[in-house]
């Protein structure tokens, strides 16, 4: 609990991890070794890993507990995106949680941050109840994996599902009747596995609107998340990435 002790480990993602006591060290300090790191990190081709990420934690006596404080410095997209495409055709691009981070901000018109996947929902639905039209929410839920799913915390996960389910009630009763709504998820992460990585890394994907007609169908396997990008372009009428299909 010294003021400047810092852990630092990484996993089998391209990410480094600095976690430091949000109290003893306090929060700008960790957010500065992590630019520090960014930038040892980005200095040569083959050390530019993905992302640092500031994980800052609160407690003592191996009560650890991480705060919402977290920070992503990541990469910035080598080439444009269709977040750029959007914000060029005039397309409000809001993010919530840290989708902001993930593109350094490229791409982003509005930024919400939410500490806690409910608020992250409870600023969705906000948005949503507001009269707006030409604009695109990209939200970000990480208690699934952060809090419960490397945890493996069933019951946590369990719980939080249940939270999500509510919530999801509410965002779609807000939903206007163009309002286009796609659930996914970029990995799995299943609580009850052995270990503390990512699982499962074929993952579900729900599209709902109140415009849709007939009974719900199964969708058939989608390759690559661009495909879902694809769907976003297409709704928009801008052009779609090179990955993924046309669907």
């Amino acid at each position: 609990e010294k003021n400047e002790i810092i852990i630092v480990y990484t996993s089998s993602d391209s990410v480094l991890q600095i976690c430091g006591h949000e109290e003893h060290m306090g929060i700008e300090k960790l957010y500065e070794f992590c630019k520090i790191a960014r930038e040892v990190c980005s200095s040569k081709p083959e050390w530019n890993v993905g992302r640092i990420i500031a994980r800052p934690y609160i407690g003592s006596n191996g009560n650890w507990e991480r705060t919402a404080n977290r920070h992503d410095y990541a990469v910035k997209p080598p080439k444009k995106t269709i977040l750029d495409s959007l914000v060029k055709k005039g397309i409000n691009v809001v993010s919530v949680g840290k989708i902001k981070d993930i593109f350094c901000g490229q791409g982003i018109s509005e930024d919400y941050k939410g500490g806690s996947d409910k608020e992250g929902m409870e600023i969705t639905t906000n948005l949503i109840k507001k009269d707006t039209k030409n604009q695109f929410i990209f939200v970000n839920l990480v208690d699934f994996d952060a809090k419960f799913g490397h945890r493996r915390d069933p019951e946590g996960y369990a719980k939080n599902i249940n939270m999500f389910d509510e919530q999801l009630k509410l965002l779609t009763e807000s939903m206007k009747k163009d309002d286009l709504l796609i659930i996914s998820s970029d990995h799995g992460n299943d609580p009850t596995f052995r270990g503390s990585d990512h699982t499962r890394e074929h993952v579900p994907v729900t599209i709902f609107s109140k415009s849709f007609k007939g009974i719900p169908k199964k969708l058939e396997t989608f390759e690559g998340f661009g495909t879902i990008g694809n769907i976003v372009a297409k709704n928009f009428n801008v052009k779609l990435c090179d990955t993924g299909e046309d669907r």
